[in-house]
């Protein structure tokens, strides 16, 4: 009996494998096809030898189902119902397990998280990262998907739960984030102030900076890569992750970086986790990158300062030290 996995437990799958799990579009026609089938069968879900289930997926392993007297919750299994599948909206998995794709996730998770944790979530889908258990992170080569093709599933799956809110969080997502604590830095500057940001115009994520051939004799590179960038303003603006200090080659080539983008004239500005976790430090920030941006900020206390420090607070809540 093939068994179709969404919400949590196919977002611990996404964050375990790599790229390559992610199969091209006539693979995930079948596999809806299969799933659709599977959602057709009178017949609760359950776990076979041992609660096997695919990487990542912990206990119990949350499944969906074509109808509500087929919901179950047990040790094992607990289950949703969805009874009509998106297009090429599952991944085969293996072992008969049909995974929700990374688009059919996020809309799934639209119904679990708040706007703010949604947001997040699709900073990370379309980054170069993945948030793991304990908080942490590890890189990926690419991402998942893009905000484009997040954007694409969610307006094509009319009627889905969760589908109003998806379409929200997308306005206010970006591809190209490489770390959690830039995605969090970016939403607390840019998100509007409603939400808790500054309203400040969004940046370039990891935005290329070429070296022109006239300055590479004064420079080691071809080129710098900027965590947040406003290439206009001439303004980079880099967080310090706790990752890389005992690391002296990262150290190293972080400086000579940052020198070259100086040459090039960009005023350079380093953020720790100690600004952005300190509310008086973080305004400081936020009010030197509107004056190197042009935004003139209109907020108005002490309602929006109760805002920042709650999306703050929750953005941070589970993202663990070291980063």
């Amino acid at each position: 009996m093939d068994i179709v996995i969404g919400y949590e437990s196919a977002l611990a799958y996404w964050r375990s494998v790599g790229l390559g799990f992610l199969h091209d579009s006539k693979a995930r026609r079948r596999a809806t096809l299969r799933a659709q089938k599977a959602l057709a069968v009178e017949e609760k879900p359950q776990l076979e030898g041992g609660n096997f289930r695919p990487a990542g997926c912990g206990l119990p392993v949350h499944t969906l189902v074509g109808k509500d007297v087929l919901r179950t919750r047990t040790k094992s299994v607990t289950s949703s119902v969805w009874a009509t599948l998106p297009e090429r909206s599952i991944i085969d998995a293996g072992m008969g397990f049909l995974m929700s794709s990374p688009e059919f996730c996020f809309l799934q998770m639209a119904t679990r998280l708040s706007l703010a944790k949604l947001i997040q979530l699709c900073f990370e889908l379309c980054g170069t990262y993945a948030v793991v258990d304990d908080g942490s992170s590890r890189e990926r080569s690419a991402p998942l998907t893009s905000v484009t093709k997040l954007r694409a599933f969610v307006q094509a799956s009319s009627n889905a739960p969760g589908r109003t809110k998806a379409l929200r969080a997308l306005y206010y997502c970006m591809d190209g984030s490489a770390s959690p604590m830039e995605t969090v830095l970016t939403m607390l500057l840019c998100l509007p102030y409603g939400l808790g940001g500054y309203g400040i115009e969004r940046p370039q994520l990891n935005y290329q900076v070429d070296v022109p051939s006239s300055m590479r004799s004064v420079t080691d590179r071809a080129y710098c890569k900027a965590d947040l960038c406003w290439p206009e303003a001439k303004l980079c603006v880099e967080y310090d992750s706790k990752k890389y200090h005992l690391d002296p080659e990262r150290q190293e080539s972080d400086s000579r970086r940052r020198n070259t983008l100086v040459v090039l004239g960009f005023t350079m500005m380093v953020v720790s986790r100690g600004q952005i976790a300190d509310g008086g430090a973080f305004n400081r920030l936020a009010k030197q990158i509107a004056i190197q941006t042009g935004k003139r900020l209109r907020y108005r206390d002490p309602g929006f300062t109760r805002k920042h420090l709650a999306l703050r607070d929750e953005l941070l809540e589970t993202l663990h030290e070291a980063e």
